[in-house]
């Protein structure tokens, strides 16, 4: 009782570390995602690979991310263009001191002359004139109340206005070419997971043929070792090869449950009751390729916004410390002198920097090295982008090859099963080799399917070294 415990324990043991191993060689998705609005089908429905990269592309967080800075820079951008209209801007205030603000002691006989004190005196009477001879004291503001409303447009700025709306467009475009790259690398990433897919299920189907050939290959040797023409060792190979299809069946089986479970949560599906859709296995005997300038990739078109960024910023940091020049117009108010005064004014404003040169000058020089970085790092990635391309390129002749020799080998894989099959029932054979010509068979048909996988990822890659 105790042996038979401690064999199960084992039996658990080792199929919890195959399935944990089996978990760890598949690939894991890069993000995890919330599906907003999940796919939704029929279960155990049979998902296309357009289906699965729709449900990706809403779902995915990258995506969404990078949608929301699209977003984010098309506002930035509406934002730069209101620094072209004039800013209007009001202000209000009202005081009380505790003395008057303005105090004035005025000596009107300072200011009268023997003439005018003449004059003053045919005019004026006594009383009059006696006021007029001593001192006053004058007082004001002691409260009151001032507005204003003025709008100032800029005429000139050094160009920050003009460069500041053209980098906010530039960034928009950046934006636009991430959610592009974002798309790229989440139809490259369900490309793998969705060919995976398609391979095991394959895999699955051939298991299925080499299990039927093998029930006929035991039916054959169980009725020679029953006439006494085999040997029962014939009948314990045959046996012994059905093990290790059940063996692998049950691999295949686990790997295509945690591969759905990935491919559920890469594309936010609401269900993991579902199947692929296996696309045809036959390819184009010779996939077009194109010489694509190097102009057209994504990543270069980066680079480039990149060196037209840094020079955009190079000449703002010129135009912070060149004069500017705006006009404008105002409204005012204010009872500063115990009446009320409304009138309006035009003004202009000059401001010309004169010490901040000092460290502008070293601004302007950090931002041309800055903008020379640029130019230099997109000529040298120019060159790494056109050995990707070749590379991609060659990856898609490759897979292609694969495939042709994938196919001549199971034609005479084929050939060869059915030589030995003959040569079994002849007696000039014996059971290794016509398993081992089974085994081949398989291995070449395994082969195919996985050269299919890897031509259809090659191509992707191709595409999006090429830009197309």
């Amino acid at each position: 009782m105790n042996l038979h415990k401690y064999s199960q324990i084992q039996r658990k043991l080792i199929f919890f570390t195959f399935l944990f191993s089996l978990f760890s060689l598949l690939p894991l998705p890069a993000q995890v995602t919330t599906p907003l609005s999940p796919w939704r089908g029929v279960g155990g429905e049979a998902l296309s690979f357009s289906q699965l990269l729709d449900s990706a592309l809403h779902n995915n967080i990258a995506v969404r991310r990078a949608k929301q800075n699209l977003q984010a820079a098309h506002l930035q951008r509406r934002e730069a263009f209101t620094n072209y209209f004039p800013t209007i801007s009001g202000a209000a205030m009202t005081f009380a001191a505790n003395r008057d603000m303005v105090k004035m002691d005025i000596d009107p006989s300072e200011y009268i002359t023997p003439e005018l004190g003449m004059a003053l005196a045919q005019s004026l009477p006594a009383e009059a004139l006696m006021a007029l001879s001593s001192p006053m004291t004058m007082t004001m503001m002691k409260n009151g109340t001032i507005a204003g409303i003025n709008a100032v447009l800029p005429i000139f700025t050094g160009g920050q206005i003009i460069n500041g709306n053209r980098l906010a467009r530039v960034g928009e475009d950046v934006s636009s070419l991430q959610l592009q790259l974002s798309h790229n690398d989440v139809e490259r990433q369900l490309t793998e997971y969705f060919w995976q897919m398609v391979t095991l299920q394959e895999k699955r189907h051939t298991l299925d043929a080499v299990d039927s050939l093998l029930a006929t290959i035991h039916a054959d040797a169980q009725a020679a070792v029953d006439a006494g023409v085999a040997l029962r060792n014939d009948l314990l190979q045959v046996q012994l090869r059905q093990n290790d299809i059940a063996s692998q069946r049950l691999k295949l089986n686990n790997g295509i449950g945690l591969l759905r479970l990935i491919i559920a949560q890469f594309c936010g599906l609401a269900t993991t009751d579902f199947t692929i859709a296996i696309p045809s296995s036959e390819v184009q005997p010779d996939y077009p390729i194109v010489n694509s300038p190097i102009a057209n990739c994504v990543e270069f078109q980066l680079l480039e916004k990149q060196v037209t960024a840094t020079t955009l910023q190079r000449r703002m940091e010129i135009g912070m410390h060149l004069p500017s020049l705006a006009v404008g117009a105002g409204y005012n108010y204010h009872n500063l002198f115990d009446n009320d005064r409304h009138f309006g004014m035009v003004f202009a404003t000059l401001s010309v920097p004169v010490t901040d040169w000092w460290g502008g000058s070293l601004a302007i020089k950090r931002k041309r090295i800055a903008e020379q970085q640029a130019r230099e790092q997109l000529d040298d990635n120019a060159h790494l982008l056109a050995i990707r391309q070749q590379k991609a390129a060659n990856d898609v002749a490759e897979a292609q090859n694969q495939i042709q020799l994938a196919d001549k080998s199971i034609t005479q894989a084929r050939e060869n099963l059915r030589i030995h099959t003959d040569t079994y029932h002849a007696g000039t054979t014996t059971m290794s080799d016509l398993l081992e010509a089974q085994l081949l068979l398989q291995q070449s048909l395994d082969k195919r399917t996985d050269a299919v996988a890897a031509f259809h990822n090659a191509t992707l890659a191709y595409r999006h070294a090429t830009g197309q």
